[in-house]
């Protein structure tokens, strides 16, 4: 039997589309642009690499998908200072929802009560024409 439990924050490559899905609530690429143009917080846990090969969101802050506790603790010194309380509106985006869905899921269980993550990933953010930097590689 495959274990189809993911470790908060790590990447769900095992998770079906619609499991991931299920972790917290998906928005179109376009419902997260109106969210970030709203003010929500836009944060990439996409890796360094992959960043490099298929390009950035400018504006989008960069989290290390396992370190979500640190750099999402309202009382650390360390945190992403637009993360002032747990009502803080919070847009995730990775390459595709199995790698967002878990690190939404995870500020979720912290207590952050408007996470949503970007159905289809920078993917779908690009391929709809929303901002986009050049990959350096």
């Amino acid at each position: 039997m495959t274990d189809t439990t993911a470790r908060p924050g790590a990447p769900a490559e095992h998770l079906s589309l619609d499991e991931a899905a299920a972790l917290a609530p998906v928005v179109t690429p376009a419902e997260a642009a109106e969210r970030v143009a709203r003010g929500a917080f836009l944060v990439d846990v996409r890796s360094e690499v992959g960043r490099s090969r298929a390009g950035s969101i400018p504006g989008a802050t960069v989290a290390d998908r396992y370190a979500i506790d640190d750099e999402f603790d309202l009382t650390a010194a360390t945190r992403h200072t637009p993360v002032v309380s747990l009502d803080t509106p919070i847009v995730v985006v990775c390459g595709s929802v199995r790698g967002s869905g878990p690190v939404a899921a995870e500020l979720r269980a912290k207590g952050f009560t408007d996470v949503v993550h970007v159905e289809g990933g920078f993917p779908a953010w690009k391929d709809a024409g929303l901002p986009t930097t050049a990959p350096v590689d």
